[in-house]
């Protein structure tokens, strides 16, 4: 019988579990490198969000973040409390919210994004540039099936 190294991990039959224990890895491993900033992977992904596409809709938002709206509403009253973003009534769709980045929310952006790519950075050393590129290709086309 074949032994498996310490951190080795036998494989998954699901695929669903197989993709949420990476996704736990990963996202605790990105989580501990951009702490220092104050901020956890989920918020620095919805800060970079905003930051790239200026104020946005909440809805458009869930959507770009692959999120439930409601999850996103949660996070949003976090992020507003310690002042990263608005949340604003949208003028051309009064049923509509619009977020954007406060200065700070910028600045804490700015503080976390290095860390991130700090991550990135040694993330793709250790798995590989290439595989890594492609993992993100596959994920994307698991984004965009119809199941």
């Amino acid at each position: 019988m074949k032994t498996r190294k310490h951190n080795e991990r036998p494989v998954e039959r699901c695929n669903g579990t197989a993709l949420r224990k990476a996704s736990r890895y990963l996202s605790q491993f990105y989580d501990a490198a951009i702490a220092p900033s104050g901020l956890r992977g989920t918020q620095k992904a919805i800060l970079a969000t905003i930051d790239r596409a200026g104020p946005i809709s909440m809805g458009k938002l869930a959507d770009e973040l692959l999120i439930d709206r409601s999850a996103l509403s949660q996070n949003m009253k976090l992020l507003e409390r310690e002042g990263l973003v608005v949340v604003s009534a949208d003028l051309k769709d009064g049923r509509a919210k619009l977020v954007s980045l406060t200065d700070y929310g910028r600045e804490r952006h700015a503080v976390a994004h290095p860390l991130w790519e700090a991550a990135q950075k040694r993330f793709e050393e250790t798995y590989g540039a290439e595989d890594a590129l492609q993992l993100r290709h596959l994920m994307a086309r698991i984004t965009n099936l119809e199941l």
